[in-house]
This record gives C-alpha cells, sequence and structure tokens, in this order.
C-alpha cells in the first residue's frame, strides 16, 4: 500500500509553523511496512486542497490529511473531500448532543460553531478523537482511502497509532510486512566524497536501498530494508553495513541515535576525566553541546568564554607575546587556551575555539577556525576552513570541535 501524506495550512506554507506531524507519520508508516513516496503542504484555499487532493488520491493507496477539520470558517477539510468523493456532508446529531454535554460538564458556553465538527462525508467511516472535540474520518475515493485527521499533534498521533495504522494494516493484507532502517553517522569527509565511496553500493542495490543525509557536517548513511521480519530485515542490512563501514573506516563515529555529545560523555567516564571549554568564536556553542545531555554534570565542569583579547591573557593565561607573534586566529593561540582552562578550570580535557567567524574578516579569511584539545596524555590542534554565513561557520565549528574532543581521547 503506497501511502501519501497532505498537511493542510496556510501557517506551514508561511513558515509560522513547522510539519512536525508529517515527519511523525512517515516514520510510523515505515515502522509498520507502508510504502510512502509523496508528501506535501497546501494552503487553506478550496481550489488549491482539491487540486491537491485529486492528484494523491490518482497516484497513491491512502491519502493521510492533516488539518483544517476545526471549527472556524478556514477549516474546510471535509467539504473539499466530500466534494472530490462527490457526496453530501452528513450532520451527525448524536456526536452533536455529546459535544454539548461536555462543555456542560466542563460548565463553559458551548459556541454554535463548534456544530460544524459534526459533519462528516456520507459514506465515511468516523474516526474517534479522545483528546479533542474534532473527529477524523476515513472515506473510499475511487480506491483510495482517504484519512482526514486533526492537525494538533497530540490528537492527531493518538487518532493515527490506534485507530488508522490499524485499519490501513487490515486494508494491506498481511503482506506488507516489515521495514527496518540503520543510519550509520560519519564526521571528517564531504557528502560528495561518502557517495563517491559508496556509488556502486548506492546505484546496485534495491533491497537494502541506501541515503545520504547531511547536517552541520556530519553525513548520515541510512539502509533500509524490507522483509517478512526484523530477522530477515536485519540479515539484508548486515553485509551492506558492514562494507559501509570498511569504507569509511574510522570516519562513522555512530549509529541511529547515538550523538557525539553522548559519545564523549561516555568516553570521559570510561577514564574518570572532566571537561571544560575555552571559547572565542563560538560563544559557548561547544559547552551548550556538551551539556545538552542528561547527567553531563558528572563530566563537565564549566567553561570560559574569551571574545576579547585581553581576557585570553588574564582568564587563560595565554602569553601576550604569543597573541603579538602568532596572532589571535592561529593554531598556537589554540593550544594555549586548551592549556589555560585546563587549569583554570581543573579539567582534565580541555578544548579551546578562537577563530574568525565573519561577517568581517579578524586577522585571518572569513571561516578561519582553530580548534585544539589538551588531555592528560595528548594535544591536538587544527585548523579549518569552515564555508557559509557566520551562524553556519559557529555551528560547523563546535561539531569540529566535539569530534577533535572525541579523537584526541581516543588517541590518549
Amino acid at each position: 500500500m503506497n501511502v501519501e501524506i497532505l498537511a493542510i495550512g496556510t501557517e506551514m506554507l508561511l513558515g509560522q509553523i513547522i510539519n512536525t506531524n508529517a515527519a511523525e507519520i512517515a516514520s510510523r508508516l515505515a515502522d509498520h511496512g507502508l510504502n510512502h513516496q509523496f508528501q506535501g503542504v497546501v494552503g487553506d484555499n478550496p481550489g488549491r486542497m482539491e487540486a491537491a487532493l485529486r492528484q494523491a488520491i490518482a497516484r497513491s493507496d491512502a491519502v493521510i490529511l492533516t488539518g483544517g477539520i476545526g471549527p472556524t470558517q478556514d477549516d474546510v477539510t471535509r467539504e473539499v473531500v466530500a466534494a472530490v468523493a462527490d457526496v453530501p456532508l452528513i450532520f451527525d446529531g448524536d456526536y452533536a448532543e455529546t459535544m454539548r454535554r461536555r462543555w456542560e460538564q466542563l460548565g463553559r458556553h458551548f459556541p454554535e460553531s463548534n456544530l460544524k465538527q459534526a459533519y462528516h462525508p456520507q459514506g465515511a467511516i468516523v474516526v474517534e478523537n479522545p483528546r479533542g472535540s474534532a473527529p477524523g474520518f476515513i472515506l473510499d475515493v475511487d480506491g483510495c482511502l482517504v484519512v482526514s485527521l486533526p492537525g494538533v499533534p497530540i490528537e492527531m498521533l493518538g487518532m493515527l497509532d490506534d485507530q488508522v495504522i490499524p485499519f490501513l494494516m487490515s486494508r494491506s493484507g498481511t503482506s506488507a510486512g516489515v521495514v527496518t532502517s540503520r543510519v550509520l553517522k560519519s564526521w571528517g569527509l564531504s557528502e560528495a566524497a561518502v557517495g563517491e565511496r559508496l556509488d556502486d553500493l548506492f546505484t546496485s542495490s534495491v533491497n537494502p536501498t541506501m541515503a545520504f543525509l547531511a547536517s552541520a557536517g556530519v553525513i548520515k548513511v541510512r539502509l533500509t530494508a524490507r522483509g517478512r521480519t526484523p530477522h530477515e530485515t536485519e540479515a539484508l542490512i548486515a553485509p551492506m553495513e558492514a562494507e559501509v563501514r570498511r569504507r569509511l573506516g574510522d570516519h562513522i563515529f555512530g549509529v541511529d541515535g547515538d550523538t557525539i555529545e553522548g559519545i564523549i560523555q561516555q568516553q570521559l567516564r570510561d577514564r574518570s576525566w572532566t571537561i571544560g571549554t575555552a571559547e572565542s568564536a563560538t560563544g559557548g556553542l561547544v559547552a551548550t553541546q556538551l551539556t545538552a545531555v542528561p547527567g553531563s554534570s558528572a563530566t563537565f565542569r564549566g567553561s570560559i568564554i574569551a571574545y576579547a583579547p585581553d581576557l585570553k591573557v588574564s582568564r587563560l593565561g595565554v602569553p601576550v607575546e604569543l597573541l603579538e607573534t602568532s596572532g589571535i586566529v592561529s593554531e598556537d593561540t589554540a593550544l594555549a587556551m586548551a592549556r589555560g582552562a585546563r587549569t583554570a578550570l581543573g579539567v582534565d580535557v580541555a578544548v579551546a575555539v578562537t577563530g574568525s567567524a565573519g561577517p568581517d574578516p579578524l586577522e585571518v579569511d572569513v571561516g578561519t577556525m582553530c580548534v585544539a584539545v589538551v588531555t592528560p596524555i595528548a594535544e591536538r590542534s587544527r585548523t579549518f576552513h569552515m564555508p557559509g554565513d557566520r551562524e553556519r561557520i559557529r555551528t560547523y565549528t563546535a561539531t569540529a570541535a566535539l569530534h577533535q574532543v572525541r579523537l584526541t581521547i581516543d588517541a590518549s
């Protein structure tokens, strides 16, 4: 069964809210072996909604609509679905009375506009909404199941899990099977370089399939297999995962839910070490990521944000002569900052960042960023040339700094 997702709401087109519903629905479809090839967003305009729905019906076995079934004038999903199916809207008097009683029990005035939610297209199966007042519905339109759910996530997800997914599974038959994904996370290679190393696997494999996702310098390789049982899908993924790991080698640092912060925390715990940061251009971003992990207080002691040159001298003990000879943006200065932070913060591991994040250059070209890490056993420094605007440079550098920590601890 091919299931399409169509979100209704002008607020999503305008960027006022993020369409998180699509991601949640897509994840559940994959978990249950239901194919998902298209998803879209359309504003609260009946003409455009009808066109989008007709297109979805023509190419999919089921369409899940979210939004547009509330009580206000711009909630027109019911009307659009009824028009596409060429059926009238039916008023459910029993549900109308249920809504009235619910409001009375809460001691609230019942707005008559809520009665709009008691309508559904003729022939539709009603999907109960225990967490809200807008019930959904399922209607067969020209052989395609049109499922209409509220846009409110907590309402939509409950209805999806408890009623819609079981219904779709029963209609799809037992052949839907299982879909399993494995995400291998790499750092240190560009997306293009990863793609080149894995090109033949990408083009030749049908089951499992391969996809690439890039985020803040981390390149993810997603392997997805379809089979009759979880054991079968795992067996399909295993040989390809082994080959990807062989080709990417030490660039792979984690899998699935692993995060670089969590990996570092475990490294520190294993050695009973603590960590701190000395940051200039990143302004505390490295410390923010390190402390995002629950339990980080066991390993993280503190951070010194020394933006001004005189603070690098007074707080981190960077020699004035070093700043004059090597400059603020240099590996020598980054190392001196890390050594100073290790002493000032009383930590085993210190990571330091200094650089030119822009928009105006500082001593060197914008994007030139220096990172240094000092442990009780090893020291490491490296200069990066980060692309993009100021925020991207800072974000990518914070990620790079964490990976330098991981690599330096590994070498210790």
